[in-house]
């Protein structure tokens, strides 16, 4: 590491309508290092990171790039000094080509020159070590190839600061390793990374350096070699957390859910039972069914053949309410930002949005109940916001508006809960918090399901774990049987030697 810092932000200052984003923040980093960014949601970690890339300029503070002071960096500055961002969200046009992404925007001569551009993607995909076809069309990526893209595009502007903004959210473990291994390379060839992420796990895999946010406020950097996950936490919350997952004290009671060879959405004969009081934890590789077959469940997606039996009853589920407002059963989506939220409407407006029927009476809401309704769930989610009635919600950090989602869910009052990835860019205080609502529902009777990518999550918060496989069922294991290879083993294991070993 030099000892110049490449990138210097010396008491940074932001403040929106009631809320202080940013106080007075000041932080270094140098080339050649990967530098995690850490904090919980509404730290103020994306306010940081925009005004860094020009997106946001700071009300007080200066940025120092290269040895050259501004009091706020704008897009255009900002990409001058080889600043570069990989957001949550893929910046790629589906219908062109990964080479197109890569070099969208340049000509290479007074034409736009495909050969050119198939070239230089080649080259740099080469370098990474990975094998993408450039001519490719991005929305037949896999989502891990789709972020390959995103980097070989700031690559091929010769970024010199990149910032990944939970990069591995959406990503398998192999597409993982593929990732961190690029990271490593661009790390030795002297680039400055700011690596953003609620995994913990991948702070102290992959960084060399570490610093807290809290509550806008700057609290310390650490080398990551030195510290560890307690104190990293400890700094976050600003408290002490003894357990990653609260005790659970619910009785497993009778069944609440029956699958029985359910089929749709690419999926097929799926057969499994879900109890009152037990967190059933479904597992399998990205692409394996899990949420497909959620959605038929849920009846957002029609079914072929199979049937759904909820309290010992045959459910027919022809849409989600149905699912919700006849059997009882809610969906909490593993994409917030398209399918659980309305992300131009305000946070009181989504939380009593799928409740709006119970609370009207000739098509006029009672705007008193809508208050009540969106204060409690507000509270008990622990949304941060300056209020509820006029923030919309895609003014909220990725954590918050995941509350939004979780708490328009509670609202219905369903007895079975189905949660998709429920802790995704969530940061551990929250997922503590979302781990203990999840006990409580258990502990009032209720049955939750609970799909997840995260393994640690799986084993900790499942009494019994389904794996899926390749668009069907591998196994299912009980309390005593849960083991991460064995896990694994199962998901990876294909039709045809499922098949072989059952001949």
């Amino acid at each position: 590491m030099e000892n110049k810092p490449v990138l210097s932000l010396k008491d940074i200052m932001k403040v929106y309508p009631g809320v202080v984003a940013l106080n007075k923040v000041s932080i270094d980093f140098y080339p050649g290092e990967v530098h995690a960014l850490i904090g919980e949601n509404g730290a103020g970690k994306s306010t940081f990171i925009k005004t860094i890339t020009g997106a946001h300029a700071p009300d007080g503070g200066t940025i120092t790039v290269d040895g050259e002071t501004y009091n706020a960096m704008t897009p255009g500055l900002a990409r001058q000094h080889g600043v570069e961002c990989i957001y949550q969200e893929f910046n790629l046009i589906d219908v062109l080509s990964a080479a197109e992404n890569i070099c969208y925007g340049e000509k290479y001569g007074k034409l736009v020159n495909q050969k050119k551009m198939r070239q230089i993607a080649q080259e740099i995909f080469d370098d990474f070590g990975v094998d993408i076809n450039p001519d490719t069309l991005v929305r037949d990526l896999t989502p891990g190839h789709m972020q390959i893209v995103e980097i070989a595009k700031a690559v091929s502007k010769n970024a010199r600061i990149l910032i990944l903004d939970e990069p591995t959210a959406p990503l398998s473990v192999a597409e993982v390793e593929i990732l961190f291994r690029i990271v490593r390379r661009l790390k030795e060839q002297g680039v400055a990374i700011i690596f953003i992420s609620h995994r913990l796990d991948e702070v102290f895999e992959l960084t060399d350096r570490v610093s807290i946010l809290r509550d806008g406020e700057y609290i310390t950097t650490l080398m990551t070699a030195e510290t560890n996950r307690a104190e990293l936490i400890k700094y976050m919350v600003g408290r002490e957390m003894t357990a990653t997952f609260p005790p659970r004290n619910a009785t497993i009671g009778d069944v609440a859910l029956e699958l029985k060879n359910l089929t749709g959405n690419g999926v097929k004969n799926i057969s499994f039972k879900a109890h009152r009081g037990e967190v059933l934890g479904i597992s399998g590789l990205v692409g394996a069914g899990r949420t497909e077959i959620m959605k038929v469940l849920f009846g957002a997606e029609p079914k072929q053949w199979g049937e759904v039996y909820v309290n010992g009853q045959l459910a027919e589920i022809k849409s989600p309410k149905d699912a919700m407002h006849v059997h009882g059963i809610c969906l909490i989506p593993e994409d917030r930002k398209r399918e659980g939220c309305f992300l131009s409407e305000t946070i009181s407006w989504n939380l009593v949005y799928n409740v709006l029927g119970r609370i009207s009476k000739a098509g006029v809401v009672d705007t008193k109940q809508e208050a009540e309704i969106a204060d409690y769930y507000g509270k008990a989610m622990r949304i941060k916001a300056p209020d509820l009635k006029n923030t919309k919600v895609m003014t909220l950090s990725g954590g918050n508006q995941q509350k939004v989602v979780v708490g328009k869910a509670m609202a219905t009052k369903s007895d079975i809960i189905i949660f998709d990835e429920p802790t995704r860019g969530v940061d551990v205080g929250a997922k503590y918090e979302i781990y203990e609502l999840m006990n409580a529902m258990c502990e009032e009777g209720k049955c939750v399901i609970m799909v997840t990518s995260d393994m640690e999550e799986l084993l900790g918060m499942s009494d019994r774990i389904v794996v899926f496989g390749e668009k069907c069922l591998a196994g299912e294991l009980e309390k005593d049987q849960f083991s991460q290879e064995l896990i694994l083993d199962l998901a990876s294991t294909s039709d045809r030697e499922k098949e072989n070993m059952g001949a």
